[in-house]
């Protein structure tokens, strides 16, 4: 016997998470979504792990280009977060109106993360409804100073010290 879809969405709203951002950049532009299911896999060699559904446009993305950046965000950006988690049509741009680097591997970056990896594409496991995405981790690099911001009970949270 197993869950329902619904009854496991019900359930993981108790586990607090991390939010990135994973991009990618095609001929057509920048483009990323908001993603919870980030992990790190390996120290040696270095590896992380982002699933990512099938039908979402970054997914054909890092698919077909083999480059992907997973972006950590601050606290302080929120509304970053919204906006990537689809609060814009999937045909247009997120980025559009937003600055950003791009990391050496060719994936954008918005302004001051609290860190980011810059990833090559190792592998790909369909996993019922999304990919998991095996990355390479070629380059990257934490600020300093900040807080996370967290996902928690279907909301944006900030960690109180």
């Amino acid at each position: 016997m197993t869950v329902s879809g619904n009854h496991l969405r019900r359930l993981m709203r108790k586990w607090a998470t991390g939010v990135t951002l994973v991009t990618a950049m095609d001929s057509n532009g920048p483009h990323g979504m908001t993603v919870s299911s980030f992990t790190a896999i390996s120290l040696e060699p270095p590896l992380i792990l982002v699933a990512l559904e099938r039908g979402a446009r970054t997914h054909q993305m890092v698919e077909q280009v083999g480059r992907f950046a997973v972006v950590i965000l601050r606290a302080e950006q929120r509304e970053l977060a919204k906006r990537f988690a689809g609060g814009i049509d999937d045909g247009d741009s997120r980025f559009e109106g937003v600055s950003y680097s791009l990391t050496l591997g060719g994936a954008p970056i918005p302004p001051d993360p609290l860190a980011y990896f810059d990833c090559q594409l190792l592998e790909a496991h369909p996993a019922g409804t999304h990919t998991v995405f095996l990355g390479l981790v070629t380059g990257g690099q934490a600020a300093r100073s900040g807080s996370p911001l967290v996902y928690y009970n279907r909301d944006y949270r900030d960690l109180v010290e």
